[in-house]
């Protein structure tokens, strides 16, 4: 089976995970874990089932891909998953080393039903101080080192 084909069997994959998780009451949305053409995670969007709004099927997959290895790299991995992944999900792919990520339906597909992260893209595209919600720096006075005394513990 050639890359492309097995791509797409990993996305009608991803896709099928979605509408079962429509069946079951919950959101559009799942995701699988590739690696060398292994399937080592797959899972669907749980925010409905958990309370827990991070309860993602891309954070979902990657949790359960992690623990399956061990390890918190997912270098050399692939996440399939059946929409564009939401910022929150793509930044937490670039942190554990995903190597791709493909996706059946955009941003675009998903406005006319409210499903569309973009607006969330826009946001964090900008400056921290121009952004809607308020981040900003403030350290109480007299606090020093963090992150010296975590570089001291790892020796």
């Amino acid at each position: 089976m050639s890359t492309d084909a097995a791509d797409l069997d990993f996305l009608r994959e991803a896709v099928a995970l979605a509408r079962a998780n429509i069946a079951a009451g919950g959101r559009p949305f799942g995701a699988l874990v590739v690696r060398d053409g292994a399937v080592l995670a797959r899972a669907a969007n749980a925010i409905h089932a958990s309370g827990d709004p991070t309860a993602h099927a891309e954070l979902l997959a990657i949790r359960a891909a992690a623990q399956a290895l061990g390890v918190p790299r997912l270098d050399g991995c692939t996440v399939y998953a059946s929409g564009q992944p939401c910022p929150m999900c793509l930044a937490a792919m670039h942190l554990c080393g995903v190597a791709a990520v493909h996706f059946a339906y955009s941003n675009d597909d998903a406005a006319a039903f409210g499903l569309s992260t973009a607006a969330v893209y826009a946001q964090m595209a900008l400056p921290p101080a121009q952004q809607s919600l308020p981040v900003r720096p403030l350290r109480p006075p007299g606090e020093e080192g963090l992150y010296r005394e975590w570089a001291q513990q790892r020796g």
